[in-house]
């Protein structure tokens, strides 16, 4: 079940939201449902450090080892 994130064309919150299968997702602000869905990308959190997989990244790192983005 992804979560997905949105934004609500109607008063412009952005909030993200477990969809379970053909779930109806509404703004949880205005209660319209016009919304466009985000882009995402998937995170890492390791303790109390969060890292997004791509997007901050270097492009310098393997499945195995990473160089330090040097």
């Amino acid at each position: 079940m992804p979560i997905f994130e949105y934004r609500c064309k109607a008063c412009g919150t952005k909030f993200e939201k477990l969809v379970r299968g053909n779930e109806k997702v509404a703004c949880p602000e205005c209660g319209k449902g016009r919304l466009d869905k985000l882009f995402s990308v998937f995170g890492v959190k390791s303790g109390e450090k969060f890292t997004p997989s791509s997007g901050g990244s270097c492009g310098g790192c393997s499945a195995s080892s990473c160089d330090g983005c040097r």
